[in-house]
C-alpha cells in the first residue's frame, strides 16, 4: 500500500512538473501617462511560475494612452488617448494598433479623433462593431462605428451632458451588460447612472425609460461589473469610499439593494476609490482604494450580497488599477504614484495572500490587462 501511494505521488509530481514547464509566459499590457515622446503601452511577460514580470517592449500608442481594450476576433487593441487636443484638433483620441501574438509585434493601424476630448475609458460592443467611449474632462461619451476589419471608421454618435447646478458630469465608465442588450453610463460628477439601448443601424444611443438611476449626493460612481448572468451590479463610488449592488431587471433597469464601505473604520484621510472586479471563481469581490492604499476583498453570497473578508496593501501608492490573470490564481495592483505593479497570490479560501510575490518598476501605470 506505501509504494502505492508512493507511486501515485510521484506520478503527480512529474505531471506537475511538466505541465509547469509547458506553461507559456502570459503576455500583459500596461498603459501609461505619458510626457513628450514617451511610449505609453508597454508588454510584459508574466511568469506564473514566479509571479514576475519582464518587459518585453515599449510602443507608441499616441499620448496618454491611460485605457484600452482588444478586439480578439481582429487581434486589435483600442487605445484610448487621454488628452483634450489631439494633432492640433481639439478632441480626444483612439489608437488602433495589431498585435501579432506569435511574434510580438505591434503595429499602429489608425487613429481617430473623438469629439470633445478628456476620454478615460473605451469598451468594445458584443457584436464586436462599435467601440464606446466616456470623456471624463468634458462629460461626454461617444460610439465608433468599426468596419468589417474593426478598424474604425467614424463618430457614429456623441453626447455631451449638460451642467446642473454648477456641478460638472464626469462621464468616467461605458460598457454593455453581458448579454449586450444595454449600455451603461457611470457619472462620477453629478452621481448617477444612465442606461441606453443601442441602434445597431444608425449607432446612436437612446435613453430607455427611467433610464437615469440617482445615487447619493458625492457619492461619484466610476467603474461597475456585472455578475456572471448580469442580474447583479456592483459599483464603486470613487468619492463616497462605498460599493453599490444593485439588482437588474428584466428591461435593464437598476434597483438598489446593498451598499458598503470599501475603507476601514475610523481611517482619517483622503480616499478614491478606482478599480472593482469580480474574481474567476465569482465568489470574490475586489476592490481598490487610493488613500488608504489597499485592496479589499468581499465575499459575494449566494444572493448576491457581499460581506467584507478582508483587506491587505496595494504594496505601493494609488493604486489606480488591478487586473486578475486569466488562471485566477494572481491578482496584479497597478500603483500610479509610487510607479509599480505589484503581483500577490489568491488564495480560494481567503481571496488573496498578504503579502506581494513581487514587484516591478513603471513610470505612471494606469491600466493593466491580459491577452492571449
Amino acid at each position: 500500500m506505501k509504494r502505492y501511494f508512493i507511486f501515485i505521488f510521484s506520478i503527480v509530481l512529474v505531471l506537475e512538473l511538466v505541465t509547469s514547464a509547458c506553461k507559456r509566459d502570459l503576455k500583459l499590457f500596461v498603459g501609461s501617462f505619458t510626457e513628450g515622446n514617451e511610449k505609453g503601452l508597454s508588454l510584459f511577460d508574466f511568469n506564473e511560475r514566479k509571479g514576475s514580470l519582464k518587459l518585453v517592449s515599449k510602443t507608441d500608442a499616441g499620448p496618454n494612452p491611460s485605457f484600452f481594450c482588444f478586439s480578439e476576433r481582429h487581434n486589435l487593441i483600442y487605445a484610448i488617448n487621454e488628452v483634450m487636443e489631439l494633432r492640433g484638433k481639439p478632441g480626444g483620441g483612439i489608437t488602433t494598433l495589431k498585435y501579432d501574438s506569435e511574434t510580438g509585434l505591434i503595429e499602429k493601424q489608425n487613429e481617430i479623433l473623438v469629439p470633445y476630448g478628456g476620454p478615460c475609458y473605451v469598451s468594445l460592443s458584443a457584436d464586436s462593431g462599435f467601440l464606446f467611449v466616456a470623456n471624463y474632462a468634458s462629460g461626454s461619451i461617444a460610439v465608433v462605428k468599426l468596419d468589417k476589419s474593426g478598424i474604425p471608421e467614424y463618430v457614429s454618435d456623441s453626447i455631451k451632458y449638460e451642467t446642473e447646478k454648477n456641478v460638472y458630469s464626469r462621464a468616467h465608465m461605458i460598457k454593455q451588460d453581458p448579454s449586450g442588450k444595454h449600455v451603461y453610463v457611470t457619472d462620477l460628477g453629478l452621481d448617477r447612472i444612465m442606461i441606453y439601448d443601442l441602434d445597431r443601424n444608425s449607432g446612436k444611443l437612446n435613453l430607455i425609460n427611467d433610464g437615469i438611476i440617482p445615487l447619493p449626493k458625492e457619492s461619484g460612481p466610476r467603474h461597475f461589473v456585472f455578475n456572471t448572468d448580469g442580474s447583479k451590479m456592483y459599483v464603486i463610488n470613487e468619492l463616497g469610499s462605498t460599493i453599490m449592488v444593485f439588482n437588474v431587471d428584466n428591461d435593464g433597469r437598476l434597483e438598489p439593494f446593498q451598499a458598503i464601505p470599501t475603507i476601514k473604520k475610523g481611517f482619517n484621510g483622503s480616499n478614491s476609490c478606482a478599480e472593482i472586479l469580480i474574481g474567476k471563481n465569482g465568489k470574490f469581490l475586489y476592490g481598490s482604494n487610493r488613500g488608504e492604499n489597499s485592496i479589499v476583498v468581499f465575499k459575494i453570497a449566494r444572493d448576491g450580497s457581499i460581506g467584507l473578508d478582508r483587506r491587505i496593501s496595494c504594496g505601493g501608492d494609488w493604486p489606480r488599477n488591478f487586473v486578475i490573470d486569466p488562471s485566477g490564481r494572481f491578482l496584479l495592483a497597478g500603483n500610479q504614484k509610487s510607479g509599480d505593479i505589484s503581483v500577490f497570490k489568491i488564495n480560494r479560501i481567503t481571496g488573496i495572500t498578504g503579502n506581494y510575490m513581487s514587484k516591478t518598476k513603471i513610470k505612471a501605470p494606469a491600466f493593466l490587462e491580459f491577452v492571449d
